[in-house]
């Protein structure tokens, strides 16, 4: 299927690894032009080479969008080479502690980083999409924003806000020919996850080797109908459906790629 993004110009926020890298590839090999983000310039090189070496077209910017100073540095190199049809904001953070110990410090970060980050980068890059006529904005959310759980109550608050903020852009964006909508993964097999199941496997003894240690934490801990953890390019080719001008009709939505595990409507 030709999703029609070619020559488009995507980007993909703190996509230097994981969910966003997988996104920037899929995107890529549609034959969109990507910039890749991200804050570590070995990383983010390496992935705007993996997709040039594979015939794909790929460039890259560097900052720290947690600033409004490192935001601008990443817009300016951004939209060096042409405009920008696409916009992922998929950059964030989470620490997974308990309630008790985040500090309100914490709260404040985690806000700026996951929240605020998006918002400087809509506003510095929307005014240019509406010249065009036409655009992509996405969150990457999660399903913790609608089935919060115990821990790290900061970064499902955040995410509560990103999937709220995305419906009020929606709503901004009425006629304009610019959508606006959310994809919210469930657990993701992402070295962060696969570090934090592996630190947690022997208190709660899911086995000895991986396969084992997945099964078990898919049916113990995550609880969803697939009983396996969510694959990077399952949640890239709901970005990409997005992108095309078959979703043109879809805006102010939630796509979950979840394997069935939030428990709600």
């Amino acid at each position: 299927m030709d999703l029609r993004v070619k020559g488009k110009r995507a980007l993909v926020t703190g996509s230097s690894s994981g969910l966003g890298e997988a996104i920037a590839i899929m995107l890529a090999t549609e034959g969109a032009e990507v910039i890749i983000h991200g804050r570590d310039e070995q990383r983010t090189q390496s992935v705007r080479d993996k997709i040039n070496q594979s015939g794909g077209k790929a460039e890259y910017a560097l900052g720290d969008l947690g600033t409004d100073e490192g935001a601008d540095r990443v817009v300016k190199a951004a939209l060096a080479n042409g405009p920008i049809d696409i916009l992922i904001n998929n950059a964030g953070v989470y620490h997974g502690q308990a309630w008790m110990d985040v500090t309100g410090k914490e709260w404040l970060d985690i806000y700026n980083t996951n929240v605020v980050s998006g918002i400087r980068m809509v506003q510095r890059l929307l005014p240019q999409m509406r010249q065009l006529g036409w655009g992509r904005i996405v969150q990457i959310g999660s399903i913790a924003a609608i089935q919060p759980i115990a821990i790290q109550p900061d970064y499902n608050a955040a995410m509560a806000a990103r999937h709220n903020f995305t419906v009020s852009l929606a709503r901004e964006l009425k006629g304009s020919g610019i959508t606006s909508n959310t994809v919210a993964p469930g657990a993701m097999l992402v070295e962060s996850v696969k570090s934090l199941i592996l630190g947690m496997a022997a208190q709660n003894n899911w086995g000895e080797d991986w396969d084992e240690i997945e099964k078990n934490a898919a049916a113990l801990f995550v609880q969803n109908d697939s009983g396996r953890f969510g694959k990077p390019e399952e949640v890239a080719g709901a970005v990409a459906y997005l992108m095309s001008s078959y979703a043109d009709h879809v805006t102010g939505s939630i796509i979950r790629v979840d394997g069935g595990q939030t428990l709600s409507v």
